[in-house]
């Protein structure tokens, strides 16, 4: 039996007719055709006015919290319970981050623990420029509230979409919610461009800017002249293409990593110390862009997550803890955290499990089987 894998990308012929297309052009170096309609296609896509096409979702962070005026002497309140690139994008621009706590419900952030550190912080007379939510495993915050309370505090939003392209809140898609935005389309995500990401706004100043300092901050002379310290940080043409092939394909692949969280669902239905996050009815699931299944085990002691996962990865098939959040990582102990359990909790009790397009009902009987026999045991 092949191993079963995470989250692999779902790549068909229709990938491969875009990036012969960009082969075939001559447009292998960066920018190109296709990278000019990927932004266009994914900003039509979210809803927002435009989009820049990056090498990564943390280069788009980083620019975006840049324009926010985020650096050094500043304070930056960013959820905990995320990949060590959201923060890290923090500190390139001199800032410190702040880490906040989750709710049980989803594991995102907890709002009003969000809130209170902004007030504590501006309390404290801190600079408080902005925050960073992040759409954790694909589904959105509860910007419903957190905006306003923003809003009234003249705090700027920068939205880690990262992993919730697909996804909406309130009937707003995932990328809309902030001054600007970060997408990824790394290999393991709903959709990919094999490495890279997009920076999303309704601002098209804000976008202008971006692109400036993202190809090396080149002053528009006939010579190379640069009076700021810019970034090499823009998608090349093939890898545009590619992408362009996977959002033609994203709703489809959307629906089949629904698919396979439904089987998920009927399957654990028996077990009452086991529950998806972030699934708690038949409606709150279609905001949802299902990325990543991810199962809490609510049993008492220790490595409960760990065991799981140990069990799963004997029988070949990759599953993985939460997030382990960031201020239980060494290299930020040192950075204030707003704290209040849970994210600590997801990540003794959390499973992400196999979720991706290309798995077939057999690959998740065979998840599903271990699964429930290590519940049993």
């Amino acid at each position: 039996m092949s191993r079963i894998h995470l989250s692999k990308a779902d790549v068909t012929d229709v990938e491969e007719a875009y990036v012969l297309d960009a082969l075939r052009s001559g447009w292998i170096a960066p920018l190109g055709p296709h990278v000019d309609a990927f932004e266009a296609s994914i900003a039509e896509r979210v809803g927002v006015a435009g989009a820049l096409a990056l090498s990564s979702g943390t280069a788009a962070l980083h620019l975006a919290l840049l324009d926010a005026g985020v650096g050094p002497g500043t304070h930056v309140p960013v959820s905990s319970l995320t990949f060590a690139a959201t923060v890290n994008a923090i500190l390139y621009t001199g800032a410190e981050p702040v880490l906040v706590d989750s709710q049980s419900s989803d594991g995102n952030v907890d709002v009003d623990l969000l809130v209170q550190a902004v007030d504590v912080l501006r309390e404290e007379g801190r600079s408080v420029p902005a925050v960073v939510p992040v759409d954790l495993f694909g589904r959105c915050v509860d910007y419903s509230r957190l905006l306003p309370l923003l809003a009234d505090r003249e705090v700027v939003v920068v939205e880690d979409a990262a992993e919730a392209l697909g996804a909406s809140h309130a009937g707003r898609a995932a990328g809309s919610f902030g001054q600007s935005s970060a997408l990824s389309f790394n290999g393991n995500k709903i959709m990919t461009t094999s490495g890279g990401g997009m920076l999303l706004s309704d601002d098209l100043e804000l976008l202008e800017r971006a692109r400036y300092l993202s190809t090396q901050a080149r002053q528009p002379v006939p010579w190379y002249e640069h009076t700021d310290v810019g970034y090499n940080y823009r998608m090349s043409n093939v890898l545009a293409a590619l992408g362009r092939g996977q959002l033609e394909r994203l709703d489809a692949m959307i629906a089949r990593r629904r698919e396979i969280r439904d089987r998920y669902a009927k399957a654990l239905a028996p077990y009452s110390d086991v529950r998806l996050l972030g699934r708690s009815g038949p409606d709150t699931d279609d905001a949802d862009n299902c990325w990543l299944t991810t199962i809490v085990i609510d049993r008492d002691g220790p490595g409960v997550a760990n065991s799981a996962v140990s069990a799963l990865n004997r029988a070949d098939i990759e599953a993985r803890h939460v997030w382990k959040p960031m201020h239980l990582q060494p290299v930020y102990a040192t950075h204030r955290a707003f704290g209040n359990g849970v994210s600590d909790e997801l990540f003794r009790t959390g499973v992400t499990l196999p979720s991706g397009a290309g798995l077939t009902d057999y690959d998740i009987d065979r998840v599903v089987d271990s699964l429930t026999a290590h519940l049993d045991s």
